[in-house]
């Protein structure tokens, strides 16, 4: 144990006090926290203020579809209309369109008897918020008329089209309630997977090239004289392990800070409000450590096998093919935290750290699903540990030679 101490005490502080460190501790909260602050400033805007034109042949209909827009003052548009409008005016309206006079052109054709269709004609069809924005207005601009039109009073129509607002409530295993905050589950589900994969990768695969630069620095050979192989791994790990959560921590600690703080209130409302419970900030550094140590353990081998780091890069798809099953789980796990696929992705170990922690922010998960996933994860961390280390005894001291099936069978029995 004291050689795994000192080993880990080496690795941890050799770590820290790097420059690379120093940066990525620094650099990657304010990137992010001005991407968070860029977004929320900007998706506000987004759509805002454009200058529509409205062509249709109905001059009630394409007036009230112009009050609806209207009425929606953060949308902060300028409507024109054209009716009833004549091919000669759509024309001209086209005109406009592709000189950027105008952003875009609503047509609206009620010539067919009880049909209407309508077209909307612009320069990019990216603004698919926009876009239902449209179909909003003019939707209830059409039953508008066609409540006129069955003779209801004006005082009623507003009172029938009156919006009715969803409140989201969460029921949990001990029957307490919960209302649910908006965009938040979205938010917190993202934000702590990327919390999560960007250190256990960066520090797994970190750990690896490691091991291949002592390796061909052939400071190995000096290492052992005192230490045995399995004790320069794990002291490895340990050590590589404590800088991630220390990283972590000071992230975590920086975010409180500016959270707390009078600047980031007008960013901390509405959909970024984003809250955690102590619950979530207790699993948080369990499975940090658990996919960090799985990752190193698995990539601590392969490394041993290498000669170069270009050796290594080869196996990089491997670390990278579990983070991109998450994040392709994470629109499943937004619409049913409970189903089958997010349940297998919250047991199996390799995307385990990656589901389970943003899933226990959108819903209740039962108790016994943590506890298999993390004994599940336990287990596969002993069984790599077991076959990486046998791998480790013997690789870090092969040179000259490429590691293939046959000879890496050899070696599990040597060991």
């Amino acid at each position: 144990m004291r050689n795994i101490l000192l080993i880990a005490k080496r690795e941890y502080l050799e770590q820290i006090r790097g420059r690379a460190f120093l940066f990525s501790t620094v650099l990657v909260p304010l990137l992010i926290a001005g991407m968070v602050g860029w977004s929320a400033m900007n998706s506000g805007k987004a759509g805002t203020g454009k200058h529509l034109a409205i062509a249709a042949d109905n001059v009630a209909l394409a007036g009230q579809v112009r009050r609806e827009m209207l009425y929606d003052t953060s949308a902060k548009l300028t409507v024109d209309v054209v009716a009833p409008a004549t091919p000669e005016d759509r024309a001209a309206l086209r005109m406009q369109l592709k000189s950027k006079a105008i952003d875009g052109i609503l047509a609206i054709d009620s010539s067919s008897a009880g049909a209407i269709t309508a077209s909307y004609t612009s320069l990019s069809l990216g603004d698919f918020a926009g876009i239902g924005g449209l179909q909003n207005y003019l939707n209830r601009a059409v039953v508008h008329q066609r409540l006129i039109s069955s003779e209801v009073k004006p005082a009623e129509i507003d009172a029938i089209l009156k919006w009715v607002p969803i409140e989201t409530i969460q029921l949990g295993e001990t029957a307490t309630t919960g209302k649910s905050k908006g965009m938040e589950p979205f938010f917190k589900a993202f934000l702590m997977a990327m919390l999560l994969s960007m250190p256990i990768l960066l520090y797994g695969m970190n750990m690896a090239r490691a091991i291949i630069e002592e390796k061909t620095s052939r400071i190995f050979e000096v290492m052992l004289a005192i230490a045995r192989p399995d004790d320069l791994l794990a002291g490895k790990l340990l050590g590589v392990g404590a800088v991630g959560l220390t990283q972590i921590s000071i992230w975590v600690a920086a975010a409180t800070l500016i959270t707390g703080s009078a600047l980031a209130a007008p960013l901390l409302t509405g959909n970024f409000a984003i809250h955690f419970s102590w619950f979530e900030g207790l699993l948080f550094p369990v499975y940090f450590v658990l996919g960090f140590a799985l990752f190193s353990a698995m990539f601590s081998g392969l490394a041993a096998t290498c000669e170069t780091s270009q050796d290594l890069q080869m196996y990089t798809p491997l670390a990278a093919v579990p983070v991109w099953i998450a994040f392709g789980i994470l629109p499943v796990l937004m619409k049913d935290p409970s189903s089958v696929w997010v349940v297998a992705a919250s047991l199996f170990p390799l995307t385990a750290p990656y589901v389970m922690v943003p899933r226990m922010g959108m819903e209740t998960v039962p108790l016994w699903q943590f506890a298999a996933s993390i004994g599940i994860m336990v287990l596969s961390i002993w069984a790599t540990l077991w076959f990486s280390s046998r791998l480790y005894r013997v690789g870090i001291l092969m040179y000259g030679k490429r590691a293939t099936l046959p000879e890496i069978a050899r070696w599990l029995r040597y060991s």
